[in-house]
């Protein structure tokens, strides 16, 4: 299993997860990467791998980035998964929060945690590259004095006190991660579940109402639409590639959807049916 991040971070908790609800027999193995461009080299080299990627957060937004490194790929989605995000404040065995001088974590995670920190003052922030990683390196560090911001999972593995659950400012933070696999690859999911969501990414013409044309028939097919994301087209001024998640009942339906849209559309990707 591919993922971004320290063994420990949310990525991971997110796979564990995920294949434990989907896939019980299946044995989680993670291959972390530094940066998920990384990630997805591995995947291009490793095509028996599976990879879990973040693609929005309810707090931060759409990752625009990752919509383009999954556009790029060869890569399909063949599941999702949407796990709440808390922080913990952990430290090495007999600190105390008082006792705490310095804490390190990912500068989102620090952000997700603003008031916990102002209302411990005596506490400096310290921005470090994962939230995961920053555990692991206080555990090896030692010292009772600094701290890591970090998910309950990652300060158990590195064997941690956690001082302090639920830090979080926003208790309604929630961060969707796709399932990524080759074409070829075998699912070790159960083979009754129904598909019932699509991905798919189109570029559209400078005209007058495309897009509108295009909502009406998905419309008229019974398709949901829960997501659109755009993007400019860099080279073509007001033309635009949009991202869309659609759900729907019938994929009968949503077959015959594409097929009535596709002649509209510019470089059209199906990214997965799942």
């Amino acid at each position: 299993m591919t993922i971004q991040g320290v063994e420990g971070c949310f990525h991971d908790a997110a796979a564990r997860e995920y294949f434990a609800m989907a896939a019980p027999q299946a044995t989680v193995r993670p291959l972390a990467c530094d940066t998920f461009a990384d990630m997805f080299d591995v995947m291009a080299a490793r095509r028996d791998c599976f990879g879990v990627m973040a693609i929005e957060n309810t707090i931060a937004g759409a990752l625009l980035p990752n919509h383009e490194l999954l556009r790029r790929s060869d890569l399909r989605i063949v599941g999702e998964y949407k796990k709440r995000i808390s922080h913990t404040i952990a430290a090495p065995k007999g600190a105390t929060l008082e006792g705490v001088k310095a804490v390190m974590s990912h500068p989102m995670a620090l952000m997700q945690c603003e008031v916990f920190l102002r209302e411990h003052a005596h506490i400096r922030p310290v921005e470090w590259f994962d939230t995961a990683g920053a555990a692991r390196d206080v555990a090896a560090g030692g010292d009772p004095s600094r701290a890591a911001i970090c998910p309950a999972y990652a300060a158990k593995l590195y064997g941690l006190d956690i001082l302090s659950e639920g830090i979080e400012t926003n208790k309604h933070n929630f961060t969707r991660f796709l399932i990524l696999a080759h074409e070829e690859s075998d699912l070790p999911f159960a083979a009754t579940k129904r598909p019932d969501k699509a991905a798919v990414v189109f570029a559209l013409p400078h005209t007058q109402g495309a897009l509108s044309k295009i909502l009406t028939i998905l419309s008229f097919y019974d398709l949901n639409l829960t997501k659109i994301q755009s993007m400019p087209l860099i080279g073509r001024e007001w033309e635009y590639r949009f991202y869309v998640d659609l759900t729907f009942a019938d994929i009968d339906r949503y077959h015959q959807a594409i097929a009535a849209v596709r002649p509209l559309l510019n470089d059209f990707r199906e990214l997965g049916v799942y």
